[in-house]
């Protein structure tokens, strides 16, 4: 491995590994692929599920019957205490224009329902679904310039499917500019902090927002081949191509910075910089890879999507930075390090001196107490949990008010809740209908029913619920409506529609994490297995990230209830908080541990994990800050998913950077001593308490 990762250092390899990138960037450029990618994203809720679940072969045969996938665009007219007679002219009125002036509809606007009260009216039209988001997007933006708005006291919001597809595509539109340019920003503002020079920033830039477009290049590819992308997968692409490229970076930088200490020629200095922190760069790469590629396995297309994406985004980011990066850094001349420029004999990262070695050392003195008090801090963390809800749906999921979400309040005011977004039963035997419609109706929450297309081989019968569409009151309902349409109607019944595909969406996602967590826990230890060439310490690593990913999501639940406000989390979160915090926190504990097992060869274990904490910790912990930071940034997007997963992994990175890596790794290595390399010969291995350097066992002594 080392011989292949010391090429880009050559004399030859390093220009032409710059020519190659420059190239491949100036074609995907050209191309407009990056453009191509946001193009290809998918953000209907359907889209998400398996073939096999129910409300995904409704949605079929429902296609089959109809000719073609119908969204319903719902418009409420409503006025508190009733609408006047200006405000039913201007209803009629408004009918007329919107016949006239948008385009794209499948179906004319007309009024469908008046409440019994007098207060609202329900017109509604239909678009017919091609995939592309602008043909949702523009008729219903075409309509709300015409009627949307709040007029001496007459609220009009247009809602239902197309309603809620064209706000999602809004804030989807918006954030991937958004999110890049807002984390790179970070990003560079970072490492000025970090690096204290002008110039040297700029290399590692270059090189993640390489690793970025290459990246989308890639995915485009993928999305031809039919993985399904959305905005929320191509948000999180950006903030780990940008985080785990930059966490790269620093720790290259950093090793080659130690090197260009020890020796003049630069060339030999990357060399070493490389065969040293470059296998812990791909270990610690591809067990991030390994780790999101288990989510392939998933029921739930956006998680199963997540995998290929993120691990592609992943080898992009581990490709530029053990490529692209050391050619430029060879090619430029030391003086690219400026003000710190360094040079032969001048200090360092110093093994002996320094504070993260004096941390080290009052650790030492006694370091059981101290992993007993990091535990304990950590255990009363995971208290938070307690305070776990999943009510988050499709209906509060914005951060910010949408219209959607503001008509279908105004329907619950005046009609049965379900009635902007009806759940649809497909009923392959017309002869049945009467018996499922009848069996449906008896379903406590189930407010009414209408046939809505009928045709010889089948027909769809439309259920209004009494409660919102979008809550979990009614995606409770789904299970004991099948039961009753099945048994009335049969195998050819199936229900679908918004409510059931929320409702199949949240049994997905549950057995996911059935599935993958245990999974993503046995290849990450695999990987420390084959890495540290140890059972002891790859169970101690594990332990200590689960545990710490308990504790952030702890807390991460307690913020998002009593800071943020929010009405509780998406049931997907705990999911991907794990594979993300296990996976990236892992990758501290191997920077730090491929570094102690390097040390502990030479000077025993105690000695090795000091100098390996003194040496590491500044730019490990340099590392976590700019990981942190780059998911903090999906904290401030218009999506509470997204705002609450920024939020709780960036805190989780944190806590295993400045307590879990820091602190209770140490100490509980310091305390373990030599066993913690068990089985391998380091074990037997033991330090001399005086020295601390490493004593061979006496064979005389067995």
């Amino acid at each position: 491995m080392k011989s292949l990762l010391v090429l880009p250092a050559g004399p030859r390899a390093r220009w032409v590994t710059v020519a190659v990138w420059f190239l491949a960037m100036f074609v995907v450029f050209g191309t407009n692929i990056p453009g191509k990618f946001a193009d290809a994203e998918n953000n209907e809720s359907v889209s998400y599920l398996p073939g096999d679940a129910e409300a995904t072969r409704a949605l079929e045969a429902q296609k089959k019957l109809v000719g073609s996938e119908e969204a319903p665009m719902v418009i409420i007219y409503r006025r508190e205490g009733g609408l006047t007679p200006a405000d039913k002219a201007r209803i009629k009125a408004d009918v007329h224009e919107l016949n006239e002036k948008v385009e794209g509809v499948s179906k004319r606007f007309v009024i469908t329902q008046r409440s019994k009260d007098g207060s609202a009216v329900i017109v509604t039209s239909s678009i017919t679904s091609t995939g592309e988001g602008e043909d949702i997007r523009e008729p219903v933006e075409a309509a709300r310039d015409l009627v949307s708005g709040s007029f001496d006291g007459l609220q009009v919001d247009i809602t239902g499917p197309a309603g809620y597809a064209s706000d999602s595509i809004k804030v989807f539109e918006s954030i991937n500019g958004t999110l890049f340019a807002a984390a790179f920003g970070l990003v560079f503002i970072l490492l000025i902090l970090i690096y204290r020079s002008p110039f040297l920033l700029w290399l590692p830039l270059i090189a993640v927002g390489f690793a970025e477009m290459g990246a989308r290049a890639v995915g485009y590819g993928l999305t031809e081949l039919g993985v399904t992308v959305n905005g929320q997968s191509s948000s999180i692409l950006s903030v780990l191509v940008l985080g785990a490229g930059t966490d790269y970076a620093l720790l290259l930088i950093s090793r080659y910075r130690e090197e260009l200490r020890h020796r003049e020629s630069r060339t030999e200095s990357m060399r070493v910089a490389l065969a040293s922190a470059g296998p812990a760069i791909v270990y610690s790469g591809l067990t991030v890879v390994a780790a999101l590629l288990c989510l392939s396995l998933a029921e739930l297309n956006s998680t199963a999507s997540m995998g290929p994406i993120g691990a592609m985004g992943i080898l992009m980011a581990m490709l530029s930075m053990l490529t692209l990066l050391p050619a430029m850094l060879v090619i430029a001349p030391r003086f690219v390090f400026w003000p710190k420029v360094p040079r032969v004999g001048t200090g360092g990262a110093d093994a002996e001196h320094g504070p993260w070695r004096r941390l080290g050392d009052r650790i030492a003195k006694r370091p059981r107490p101290v992993w007993i008090t990091a535990v304990l801090v950590l255990l009363v963390m995971c208290a938070g949990l307690f305070s776990y809800n999943d009510n988050l749906t499709s209906a509060n999921g914005y951060v910010d008010e949408v219209e959607a979400v503001r008509g279908e309040e105004s329907i619950a005011k005046a009609f049965p809740g379900g009635s902007n977004v009806p759940t649809e039963i497909v009923v392959g035997d017309p002869k049945k209908l009467d018996e499922v419609e009848a069996a449906v109706r008896k379903v406590d929450g189930v407010a009414g029913s209408q046939v809505a297309f009928r045709t010889p081989q089948g027909v769809v019968l439309n259920v209004i619920l009494e409660d919102e569409p979008y809550s979990k009151s009614a995606f409770a309902l789904i299970p004991a409506i099948r039961d009753a349409a099945h048994e009335a109607g049969g195998d050819t019944t199936l229900v679908g529609g918004g409510t059931a595909v929320e409702h199949d969406i949240r049994e997905a996602n549950r057995h996911d994490v059935k599935l993958i967590v245990p999974i993503v826990l046995l290849v990450v230890f695999l990987i420390l297995v084959g890495l540290l060439r140890a059972l002891a310490a790859p169970v101690m690593l594990i332990g200590t990230v689960v545990l710490s990913f308990f504790a952030a999501l702890g807390i991460g639940f307690l913020v998002s209830d009593y800071i943020f406000g929010f009405p509780g989390v998406d049931p997907s979160l705990p999911l991907y908080v794990f594979v993300f915090l296990v996976a990236l926190g892992i990758d501290y504990n191997i920077f730090l541990m491929a570094r102690v097992r390097e040390e502990t060869a030479t000077h025993g274990t105690r000695e090795g994990m000091l100098r390996g904490l003194a040496v590491t910790g500044g730019v490990i912990t340099s590392a976590g800050i700019v990981l942190a930071g780059t998911f903090s940034v999906l904290a401030v997007l218009p999506l509470v998913f997204l705002a609450e997963m920024g939020f709780t992994v960036a805190f989780g990175v944190l806590l295993d950077t400045f307590l879990v890596r820091s602190i209770l790794v140490p100490a509980l290595t310091l305390d373990i001593g030599s066993k913690i390399w068990w089985p391998s010969a380091l074990a037997e291995v033991g330090d001399d308490p005086a020295s601390g350097k490493p004593v061979e066992p006496d064979p005389a002594a067995g």
